[in-house]
């Protein structure tokens, strides 16, 4: 687990609160299963990097406590944020998108 999550504490599947999303999505790079990965940073920019290719957008915690991103031009979508917990260690997140219901996981690296 990441120093930054020091204290939280978290059930797998748990909801991120609104209050601990900028801990969550900074603690450290997120790893996902098609060999992507992303970083997010505290103030609110983050670089999606896959195939040799990075992708700079921004990311937010909306006024309903949601976690929201934003990929210029023009894509925005917003997510449930729930841990991924093995044992009592915090290894990842999970991302649901409100408007079609896939989820993602990102492992931290």
């Amino acid at each position: 687990m990441t120093e930054k999550l020091r204290g939280i504490q978290a059930e797998d599947g748990g909801a991120v609160s609104a209050a601990d999303i900028p801990k969550a999505v900074t603690a450290g790079r997120l790893l996902y299963a098609d060999g992507a990965s992303q970083v997010f940073t505290i103030d609110g920019r983050t670089t999606y990097s896959e195939r040799g290719g990075d992708s700079a957008g921004e990311w937010s915690v909306d006024d309903d406590g949601r976690f929201c991103s934003f990929w210029p031009p023009s894509y925005r979508a917003c997510y449930a944020l729930r841990w991924m917990v093995e044992g009592t260690r915090i290894v990842g997140l999970r991302f649901t998108g409100f408007m079609d219901g896939v989820t993602f996981e990102g492992r931290y690296e």
